[in-house]
């Protein structure tokens, strides 16, 4: 059988490339809005973090998503972004790396 490409995306805190079900999208839309993208395919422009605490917490510390979108990133934002991560990385613990 054929084997299916993984597709690879690069951690913006770590600067790993890592598989993209690794990750987690978080997206600027032509509003400036900025949003975490659980699909992985809303429109705009997409930064990926890692699914790891510790990982999001250094975003938060170095404000990663301030120097990849060129702009001011709340910290309300990077608390709801700690605290999304938490809860996948709870679920991939509970469920396997199956869990969505």
């Amino acid at each position: 059988m054929h084997q299916r490409k993984v597709p690879m995306r690069k951690d913006i805190v770590t600067g790993e490339m890592l598989p993209k079900k690794d990750l987690i999208r978080v997206v600027k839309n032509k509003e400036d809005e900025i949003t975490i993208d659980p699909t992985g395919k809303q429109n705009g422009r997409g930064a990926y973090v890692g699914i790891n605490v510790e990982t999001a917490k250094k975003a938060q510390k170095e404000h990663s998503l301030d120097k990849a979108f060129g702009m001011k990133v709340s910290d309300e934002f990077y608390t709801e972004l700690v605290e999304f991560v938490d809860h996948q990385q709870a679920r991939r613990e509970l469920f396997g790396d199956n869990a969505k």
